[in-house]
């Protein structure tokens, strides 16, 4: 099976992006306008390029943000959600034998620590109310845990990835990182799978998303945080996992070409500290939409995700609204690859 099983990058050409809207009873409560607002930009951008399935609680509400033209690529359907992470349930897109394959991974709350109960459902129920087109299959694999944010894919066999996130005794608790592996080359049909064992950020609630730390840009480029001031909590750990990246090589057995990105400046929401990070890009068709958090250091970090995308637009989304509930632009974004909608 693992032969005929095909894992997309993210760079893969795209029919749309996934996501799921806030509403007053999510935690955007306190902050619903800014993060609406925030919402209301990134998918501007991406409706501009391809399709945009939401799931949210009142279609005329959303579709009140958009114009007439916008609306063509613009597909609604009301569900229930507890939140808004879109990247940790929204089903994975593969191709099965050159056929689009969607897969159903559980998801519990990052490890049992918030409710996710309609969330946990939401892929079902968009497949169920033909949300997808008509020839995409469905595979249920709600018994193994699995957040989009804990996996990147070269494309071409080879999975990124980190064990204190995989390894989390609150999701898949019996299993053993070989076990973990197997089922991940089993169900992706990925070949080899490179874990980072260190690397994190304060605030965060995923256990180390591999998607906050390290990303392809490339089967040969991986995009990561990086921090040179001795005196912040992260510097340590996030040294050693530069040497870790180091120390792997691609399936060609070449060192990858790693471009750092700067730590994001700290950020802070009720006294503390956010997991603000630039490695929370999306990548879409033609552009590749990326946080900025109002510092000069998103500069930085646009011209060197511009040296990975030299061919696409690189734009900012001002993602403070996001980051205070500990997330940001990838984590509320899930892509579909061209086929699936």
């Amino acid at each position: 099976m693992k032969k005929s099983l095909f894992f997309p990058a993210e760079w893969h050409p795209q029919s749309g992006v996934q996501v799921t809207w806030p509403h007053r009873d999510t935690d955007w409560k306190e902050n619903l306008g800014e993060v609406t607002g925030c919402y209301v930009a990134f998918s501007k951008e991406i409706l501009q390029r391809e399709k945009l399935l939401v799931a949210c609680r009142d279609t005329g509400e959303v579709s009140a943000h958009f114009t007439a033209g916008e609306r063509v690529n613009l597909l609604l359907h009301e569900l229930p959600s507890n939140d808004t992470w879109t990247r940790d349930h929204g089903g994975v897109g593969l191709f099965n034998e050159g056929r689009p394959l969607l897969v159903d991974f559980g998801f519990n709350g990052w490890g049992l620590k918030f409710a996710a109960n309609h969330d946990n459902q939401i892929t079902r129920y968009l497949y169920e109310r033909s949300a997808y087109r008509q020839d995409v299959s469905y595979r249920n694999r709600l018994d193994f845990i699995l957040e989009g944010g804990s996996i990147e894919t070269d494309g071409a066999g080879t999975l990124l990835t980190t064990s204190r996130c995989l390894l989390s005794p609150n999701r898949n608790g019996a299993l053993n990182r070989e076990q973990v592996e197997e089922q991940l080359k089993l169900t992706l049909g990925v070949e080899r799978v490179l874990w980072l064992d260190h690397g994190f950020l304060e605030g965060d609630d995923t256990d180390s998303h591999v998607d906050t730390l390290a990303r392809f840009c490339d089967e040969e480029t991986i995009a990561y945080v990086a921090c040179d001031d001795e005196e912040d909590i992260h510097h340590g750990e996030l040294r050693e996992m530069e040497r870790e990246l180091k120390a792997f090589v691609t399936s060609s057995g070449e060192p990858y070409r790693l471009l750092p990105l700067p730590m994001a400046d700290a950020l802070y929401h009720e006294g503390r500290r956010l997991p603000a990070t630039y490695a929370n890009f999306l990548i879409i068709n033609g552009a590749v939409l990326m946080p900025f958090y109002g510092s000069p250091k998103d500069g930085v970090a646009k011209r060197q995700l511009q040296l990975a995308f030299p061919e696409r637009e690189v734009i900012g989304i001002d993602c403070r609204p996001l980051i205070k509930q500990s997330g940001s632009l990838h984590c509320v974004t899930m892509q579909l690859p061209a086929g699936f909608l």
